[in-house]
């Protein structure tokens, strides 16, 4: 009996072994989607979440590229004028309030476009460290009707219930 004993836990001990090495590896994901965007989510075998990761620092990106230009012509036609170009019709207060707000855009869509890099990684991570968790589906709400001792109406009352 002692010998079956020992046999199941050695085991039950490399089958943690297995699972273990199989694990997906939070860090290395992060390391992945640091990388090269996207990577970590196609390591969490969840594909559907790479175009997102894409379209949202494309979009970010877009918008960069497009204050910067915005910038750099309102930048230029503001030297055109202060060196007496008379062809352009701006004054120089609108000139200089438009390179201030574009660069003032390009500035935020950058932040933002880190932003959403940052958070993909962190995405990745953490879907790696939930697979590691058992997660159960079985969340309900119930509404119940319950009658005190002490008052003449019952009562509706809502529970949530958690099974660990």
């Amino acid at each position: 009996m002692q010998a079956q004993e020992e046999y199941s836990d050695k085991q039950i001990d490399s089958i943690n072994t297995i699972n273990y090495l199989r694990a997906i590896k939070p860090t290395k994901v992060a390391f992945y989607s640091a990388v090269l965007p996207g990577l970590g989510q196609a390591y969490n075998k969840k594909y559907w979440k790479i175009p997102i990761v894409y379209a949202a620092l494309a979009t970010s990106s877009y918008f960069v590229i497009s204050n910067n230009n915005k910038y750099q012509e309102f930048r230029n036609d503001y030297k055109k004028k202060k060196l007496g170009d008379d062809s352009i019709e701006l004054s120089l207060d609108v000139l200089e309030r438009a390179q201030e707000y574009h660069k003032k855009k390009r500035d935020g869509n950058i932040l933002l476009t880190f932003g959403v890099y940052i958070l993909q990684i962190v995405e990745a991570s953490v879907d790696a460290h939930l697979q590691h968790h058992n997660i159960n589906r079985d969340l309900s709400f119930k509404p119940k009707l319950i009658q005190e001792p002490n008052r003449d109406k019952p009562q509706l009352v809502a529970s949530l219930s958690f099974r660990f």
